[in-house]
This record gives structure tokens, C-alpha cells and sequence, in this order.
């Protein structure tokens, strides 16, 4: 039996969550967490772009480690997580995509950009009652992070192009899922268009 889930009423202000857009996940020739990803930094640089226009706040995430015991289970679990080293090159927000200088760079351990992390309390404090998730991969960091903003009652928004995943089956199965159960998953021209 399907569930009765319903479109969200969109935030009155976003705020717009750049997740793990660092050159560990978007250079293949450089790191194995990375995938060819071109047109998601793309689709990302589109709404940075509309965001700053708009002066809605933005907030990127990084993965770094500085100590063996940061999310050791974690990284029992992923042992590749290792090659994000506080200090690395591989840690640093892809250039594409450079942050402006109000726009905070969220360090965090594990897969949800909220947890350990004052992010919350960041979009609050910026007056924003929704959130545009995006970023690298869906079915890690991008699930973590939206199902997380929803339990911070957060209205959550997934454009659709600006994410990506190391595999297109689990990429499709985690945005239909999070369309029907935490999220709505729309099209960057959809979300761009709530900017105005």
C-alpha cells in the first residue's frame, strides 16, 4: 500500500546546504571517494549563484580528521574515509564552487552535516525555516543530511540535478524515497524559480 505523503508548503527563506562538495568527492584522478560529477558542480554553482543574488544564507560541509578517534566506527566501517585528512587538499571545497566569505564551511565527522555540528542553530540564527540540500552522494551524506534537517522540522528540498552518487541505482532509489518520506525532490529549475 503506497503512503499518503503530500508535497511540502514551501519555506518562507532557505538556506542552501552545500554537502561535501570537496575536491575528495569530485576529482576521480585524486581521491577513491570521488565520482565524475561535472554537472552536479554545475547544477551547485547555478543555485550558489541565485542564492547570493537572493542574500539567502548558504553553509558548505567538509569531511576531516585530525584524530584517530574522530567517527572511528565510521571509519572502521569505510576505512577509505582515511585519505580525508584535516590539511589535505582533498578536504578543500572544490574551486568551482570557492565559498564567499560569509558563507561558513561546516566541518563534520559523519555522514549527517547536523550532527556534532551547530548547523542548526547556524540556519536558525539566518532566519531560515527551510533548507535546499545538495551535493555528494545521495545515498550517504545527502540522505543523512535531509533526514536530519526534517528532524530539526526544518522544510527540506532536494534539487534534483545538484546532487549525485558514485552509483545511479542507489542514486534513483534514495531520491524516490526521500521524496516520499522526508523531502521533496524537485528540479533545480523548479527550486531556482522559489528564488525568484
Amino acid at each position: 500500500m503506497a503512503l499518503d505523503s503530500r508535497s511540502l508548503t514551501p519555506a518562507q527563506r532557505y538556506a542552501l546546504v552545500l554537502v561535501d562538495l570537496t575536491v575528495g568527492f569530485t576529482d576521480p584522478q585524486r581521491s577513491p571517494l570521488a565520482s565524475a560529477c561535472d554537472a552536479v558542480v554545475a547544477a551547485n554553482a547555478q543555485l550558489l549563484e541565485a542564492f547570493r543574488r537572493r542574500g539567502w544564507p548558504v553553509f558548505f560541509t567538509t569531511v576531516a580528521y585530525d584524530d584517530p578517534a574522530q567517527a572511528r566506527v565510521f571509519r572502521e566501517k569505510l576505512p577509505v574515509l582515511d585519505v580525508l585528512q584535516a590539511g589535505s587538499p582533498l578536504v578543500e571545497i572544490d574551486p568551482r564552487l570557492e565559498p564567499g566569505p560569509d558563507e561558513p564551511v561546516i566541518v563534520k565527522f559523519w555522514a549527517s552535516a547536523f550532527f556534532g555540528t551547530n548547523l542548526a542553530e547556524l540556519i536558525r540564527q539566518a532566519g531560515a525555516d527551510g533548507v535546499m540540500v545538495t551535493g555528494l552522494t545521495t545515498s550517504g551524506c545527502v540522505r543523512a543530511t535531509a533526514v536530519d534537517a526534517l528532524q530539526h522540522d526544518f522544510r527540506v528540498l532536494i534539487p534534483e540535478q545538484a546532487t549525485g552518487d558514485r552509483d545511479a541505482q542507489a542514486h534513483a532509489a534514495n531520491l524516490r524515497d526521500l521524496n516520499i518520506k522526508y523531502a521533496d525532490v524537485r528540479s533545480v529549475e523548479e527550486c531556482l524559480a522559489l528564488l525568484g
